[in-house]
């Protein structure tokens, strides 16, 4: 097992699958092996069946051994979030009242059009219960660690697909995000998460949290990114909601570069604190956006923080999950989940209708914003990872997660795709740079991060526990 195979993205594993100089197994053996070398250090996954995931590797490289390969991932190892549903393996969605036997059986929209493409499902990875915060820990799971440091979060709730995708553990995973799942675990360990226009990618069953939650992909670049976009994107009639198919393809314009397009940055949104090492990294990487072409301005979009509104309707959902849970389950459940939906569960009809109307009109907002900027670029976040087990960094002045992550929600809030990529180190630590487009501009979207991280390959940096052979880095904590 060498470093290169597991630093290697899923487009150039495939141009080897096809040319038989990689074997699927062979690939699949080497993740497997990461996972168990390094993932006492991290938690990332809350269940690996090898067994299982050879025999789909076999499959694959059977299917390319017979000239019979189908799809676009055909062999590719991916991570799987425990709230996706996978026939073989139950989905508790880190929670202890699930009934996994209930689960089986069924398949997600996701799981279900990589299956169609040939993917090599690795296990599934750690979320907290319900998926619920912006950090990984749950009572049923423990809690996910930072692979840069593992005295600190992963971020949520995708941490786990992050620190694996991080960690070489597999190149391509799965996440969601109601209010910054993807991009938060993406911004503190390293790596590209995209979260799509709302309805561009099919979920099902629909989630709790409405339309603000988003299924999408997580990778090590953008490139892998856009591969994996053409898959999750295939049509599945049983998300009602979904926009219809326009058949992008992700992929066939995406070195088309960003020369000509009209960019904003704002490294606060007006009204957001944020560490001078994250603004400096905007600011110099909205020079690079000029350097390649694009005519780039600083202006805020000129709303106010729509925290209050995203509160409503994000707990809203949390109740919404909660409801027909009695006191004996909910006992067993995370207690601030259980605060948190309590108290929106107490909301009026017209308190959440309030906050249905300052969503349209920041929607609306944008929209306008978008008529005289093709982009947005804004920090992902405006801290670095912060310690592990906690909801919110020490002394923080709130006690709730999305007080610090103020550029993530507002976009879940409007629905437009954003993605965030690496964009430097502060301390040691990943910053993420957010890029964010029109409803429906998601291929604009990822142009714009393909020109970034090709202008600057050097913000794609694997964390010193990949690069640690002898395995010496202590534990940190993972339960």
């Amino acid at each position: 097992m060498t470093n290169d195979l597991l630093s290697m993205t899923a487009t150039t594993m495939l141009q080897h699958f096809r040319t038989g100089d990689l074997s699927p197994v062979d690939v699949t053996r080497a993740m497997l092996q990461q996972i168990e070398r390094l993932d006492h250090h991290t938690n990332a996954w809350c269940l690996v069946d090898p067994d299982t995931t050879l025999e789909y590797a076999s499959a694959a490289e059977q299917r390319y051994r017979d000239g019979t390969a189908h799809g676009k991932v055909d062999g590719v190892p991916v991570a799987v979030k425990d709230v996706f549903l996978t026939p073989m393996w139950p989905t508790v969605k880190g929670s202890r009242v699930i009934d996994p036997e209930s689960t089986l059986g069924k398949r997600s929209p996701c799981v279900a059009a990589l299956e169609r493409n040939g993917y090599v499902p690795l296990g599934k990875t750690t979320t907290p219960e319900f998926g619920w915060k912006g950090v990984t820990d749950s009572l049923h799971c423990g809690h996910t660690n930072n692979p840069w440091d593992p005295t600190l979060t992963a971020g949520g709730s995708s941490g786990g697909s992050a620190a694996a995708v991080a960690l070489g553990m597999g190149p391509l995973a799965l996440g969601t995000d109601a209010g910054g799942s993807i991009r938060i675990p993406a911004s503190f360990c390293g790596i590209t998460g995209l979260k799509p226009t709302c309805g561009e990618v099919p979920h099902w069953p629909a989630s709790p949290f409405g339309s603000l939650a988003h299924a999408g992909p997580m990778t090590w670049n953008v490139e892998d990114c856009a591969l994996m976009m053409n898959v999750l994107t295939e049509h599945d009639a049983r998300d009602s909601q979904a926009a219809p198919r326009r058949n992008i393809d992700y992929l066939a314009q995406l070195n088309d570069g960003v020369s000509g397009l009209r960019i904003a940055f704002s490294p606060s949104l007006g009204y957001v604190d944020v560490h001078p090492d994250i603004e400096k990294a905007l600011r110099d990487a909205a020079k690079v956006f000029e350097e390649l072409g694009a005519t780039v301005v600083e202006v805020d979009p000129s709303f106010s923080d729509p925290l209050a509104a995203f509160g409503h309707l994000f707990y809203g959902g949390a109740a919404n999950a909660m409801r027909d849970l009695g006191p004996r389950k909910r006992a067993m459940m995370d207690p601030n989940l259980v605060i948190v939906a309590e108290k929106a569960g107490q909301l009026s009809m017209l308190d959440y209708l309030g906050a249905v109307n300052e969503r349209m009109a920041l929607s609306e907002r944008m929209a306008v914003f978008h008529t005289r900027y093709d982009l947005l670029l804004t920090p992902t976040l405006p801290i670095t990872a912060f310690e592990t087990n906690r909801e919110v960094p020490k002394d923080w002045p709130s006690t709730r997660w999305p007080t610090w992550t103020p550029f993530t929600y507002p976009f879940n809030l409007t629905g437009q795709p954003a993605l965030s990529v690496p964009c430097g180190l502060s301390n040691g630590l990943p910053i993420g740079l957010q890029i964010v487009g029109r409803r429906f501009d998601d291929a604009l979207v990822l142009r714009a991060g393909q020109a970034w991280q090709q202008a600057r390959p050097d913000t794609l940096q694997r964390p010193p526990l990949f690069l640690d052979a002898s395995d010496t880095v202590a534990a940190g904590g993972a339960a």
